[in-house]
């Protein structure tokens, strides 16, 4: 998931994309249908089977689409920025920009999905019903895109985080204990249960001569389980970075640089040198924006030393800021959201310091050696 996507477009500020990966299982499904087509309506034709098989695989992704776009509205009406949905090997994953922090509202978010794939495999069940014995070719679509639905909607069920099921457990336990980590703790042990129950039900099956099958689900077993480590991990981080402030880790001695040199300029005598990652562009007193790696990065090599730094930096204007008494776990969601490194610590319009992604990762890299 944490490679190239290829980017579909955006809607309702979402970003819709596919991982190289979801083309293998797309291609997968594709051809199981086509067999199973193939084999329980052998009447048709070649062409038929293939056309309705690559037809009930696209609305398939497009009924999962519409599962994570359900988690997606919900987030969304409850405040909680949505970045991205993302179709991978696995189906579907909406990137939640950060945690609810109510239980009432974790709990809708989660159920959304499930119930929005309850809902359609109603459709395509009220679509088989009423195509059956007249228009062959749509009940075999509506039959099969109903159940594999309505098993989308048990399998997300499944009490295991980070499953929906798994998420909605979640919130109960927080609900009654009143203690986020404590909830996730119970929900991600849960979950790790749930995904050796996979792995060992994969080597079973695959022993018994299926080995197919056997691998697929050994393979969401071992994939339920990494997502189940990781979301542990991420409340041990968060619990380990409680009650640090932007002001407890800010850089207060912030590098200057004056306006009107070169990029190559900046490259060679400030980047280079101090190892600094964010600086301070200067009229005299007078701040006039930042410049960072970032938009070093964005910037042709063969304009460096045509460019000037004023051109490419961050205007004053559109800089993001935060308080100095801002919770630095905060602060890491607030960058990832808006996509950027650093952000200057303002307060009362004085700029006290910048906080840097990097500094922030350096401390969470200490507290996982730590915790090792």
């Amino acid at each position: 998931m944490n490679g190239p996507k290829i980017r579909l477009g955006k809607l309702l500020g979402i970003t819709f994309q596919i991982d190289p990966t979801w083309f293998v299982v797309f291609t997968l499904i594709t051809l199981s249908l086509t067999s199973r087509f193939n084999a329980e309506y052998p009447h048709w034709t070649p062409l038929t089977y293939w056309i309705v098989g690559i037809l009930t695989s696209i609305l398939f992704f497009a009924s999962v689409v519409l599962h994570e776009l359900a988690h997606s509205a919900v987030a969304i009406s409850k405040g909680i920025p949505v970045r991205s949905i993302t179709l991978f090997i696995f189906g579907g994953v909406a990137q939640i920009s950060r945690e609810a922090s109510r239980p009432a509202t974790e709990f809708l978010v989660a159920a959304a999905g499930p119930a929005a794939s309850i809902m359609i495999s109603i459709f395509f069940g009220g679509l088989w019903l009423l195509s059956k014995g007249t228009y062959e070719v749509v009940a075999a679509l509506g039959q099969w895109l109903a159940e594999i639905n309505l098993m989308l909607a048990l399998f997300n069920l499944i009490p295991g985080f980070p499953l929906d099921g798994g998420r909605i457990l979640r919130s109960i336990i927080w609900g009654v204990s009143g203690n986020f980590a404590t909830a996730t703790r119970a929900a991600s042990t849960l979950g790790k249960l749930v995904a050796y129950l996979f792995i060992i039900l994969g080597v079973v099956i695959g022993l018994r001569g299926n080995f197919i099958n056997g691998l697929w689900i050994g393979f969401i077993g071992w994939f339920l389980l990494n997502a189940a480590q990781q979301s542990f991990q991420q409340v041990v981080l968060r619990e380990s970075l409680s009650g640090i402030k932007a002001n407890d880790m800010m850089t207060r001695d912030c590098p200057r640089i004056p306006q009107g040199i070169t990029l190559a300029q900046f490259i060679e005598d400030f980047l280079f040198r101090t190892g600094r990652h964010c600086f301070l562009i200067m009229d005299q007193d007078l701040l006039l924006g930042i410049i960072t790696l970032h938009e070093v990065n964005k910037t042709s090599r063969d304009r460096w030393n045509q460019i000037r730094v004023e051109e490419i930096m961050l205007p004053l204007q559109q800089l993001k800021w935060v308080s100095p008494d801002q919770d630095i776990v905060r602060i890491l969601e607030y960058m990832d959201r808006e996509d950027i490194n650093q952000v200057p610590v303002v307060e009362q319009g004085r700029l006290l310091g910048m906080v840097g992604r990097h500094e922030i990762l350096r401390l969470l890299q200490k507290h996982l050696e730590l915790s090792t």
